[in-house]
C-alpha cells in the first residue's frame, strides 16, 4: 500500500468516526426534544382525565387534585406521611409488591 493510499484510508477513518459521533449527538438531542415535548404535554395533567391538576396542602402534605373529576395524585413517600407509621405493615409490604421503596 503506497503512502497516499495510507493517509487516505487515515482520513476516511477519521470522517467516519466524526460522522458517527454527530449522529450519536443529533439523536442524543432528538431523544431528548422528544422527552420535553411529551413532559410539558403530560406535565400536571390528571392521569384518569387528563385536567389540570392543582397543588393543595393536605395535613401537611402537599398534594396533586385533579381540578375535573377530584383524583389524587401522591409523590413518593406523601402516603406514608398522610398515613403516619404503619403498625400493620401493609403500605410496606403493598409498595414491596408493586416494586416500591
Amino acid at each position: 500500500m503506497s503512502e497516499h493510499d495510507l493517509e487516505s484510508e487515515y482520513f476516511a477513518r477519521i470522517d467516519a468516526e466524526k460522522r458517527a459521533a454527530l449522529r450519536k449527538k443529533l439523536e442524543d438531542d432528538l431523544a431528548q426534544i422528544d422527552a420535553d415535548e411529551r413532559r410539558k404535554l403530560h406535565f400536571h395533567k390528571c392521569g384518569k382525565c387528563g385536567s389540570d391538576m392543582v397543588t393543595k396542602p393536605f395535613r401537611g402534605v402537599e398534594i396533586e387534585e385533579c381540578s375535573n373529576c377530584g383524583a389524587v395524585l401522591l409523590d413518593v413517600g406523601e402516603l406514608q406521611q398522610l398515613a403516619g407509621e404503619d403498625q400493620s405493615a401493609f403500605f410496606t409490604s403493598f409498595f414491596s409488591v408493586f416494586g416500591g421503596s
